[in-house]
């Protein structure tokens, strides 16, 4: 089989950049798209999976927006025509009472966590389905399986990642697509920047990148459909 073509969204900084830089190492002569934001922290991971032995592209874009994941979706399939892993990792992260929350803060955490993902997942899957083939991880969160006081948009957003993914595994399944949502607890990364938890109680990024390649790397008569993965030491 030829080299894959890996999306990951978010993969500026954080788990998305961890991701990238072990499929780089670990997987001969990938294709990386990489898409976030700022393209000049996309460019910097591109790099260093370029020294890692890859094919590292970046590609900005607010996936929050139709348009514009419509457009970074077109520009990924015209270099590379096909797309074998889509990794939906891109998110924010707020805390804020439920009776403080704004209607504008609220709709930020759903489109940036949940809005994101449906449209990334609508722009590759087709094509995925089509061929017959396919790997999709969504990146949810510890805080879609438990509620926490301060955390009605993210929580309501990150319970949608695992139902959107429940709902994608029932209809893909039977068209060779594999669907695994993810729900990370406390890791080392800009995202838990200022929480409180001190670092000795994170897991690394890169212990929670491995995870997402050896799920890939299973057969295909295998599908792992959640993984839940947190510090031993606590239970953040």
């Amino acid at each position: 089989m030829a080299a894959p073509v890996v999306v990951i969204t978010g993969a500026s900084q954080g788990i998305g950049a961890a991701i990238a830089r072990v499929f780089a190492a670990k997987v001969r002569g990938v294709r990386l798209a990489l898409v976030a934001r700022s393209e000049s922290r996309l460019r910097r991971v591109a790099r260093e999976c370029v020294r890692l032995g890859a094919d590292a592209q970046p590609f900005a874009c607010d996936l929050t927006d139709e348009a514009a994941v419509a457009a970074m979706a077109a520009a990924v399939l015209r270099r590379w025509r096909r797309v074998d892993v889509l990794v939906n990792n891109a998110g924010s992260f707020r805390s804020a009472p439920f009776l403080k929350m704004s209607i504008a803060e609220f709709d930020g955490l759903v489109s940036a966590n949940l809005r994101s993902v449906f449209l990334v997942s609508r722009a590759f899957c087709p094509a995925m389905a089509r061929r017959g083939r396919g790997d999709v991880f969504n990146m949810s969160s510890i805080a879609g399986l438990s509620a926490y006081p301060g955390g009605a948009g993210y929580c309501a957003a990150k319970f949608g990642v695992a139902g959107l993914s429940k709902v994608m595994r029932a209809e893909l399944k039977d068209r060779g697509i594999r669907v695994c949502c993810v729900y990370p607890g406390a890791t080392h990364s800009p995202s838990w920047r200022g929480s409180g938890v001190p670092a000795g109680r994170m897991m690394p990024a890169s212990d929670v990148a491995r995870a997402f390649l050896d799920v890939y790397r299973m057969s295909r008569r295998t599908v792992v459909e959640e993984i839940v993965l947190r510090p031993i030491k606590g239970d953040v």
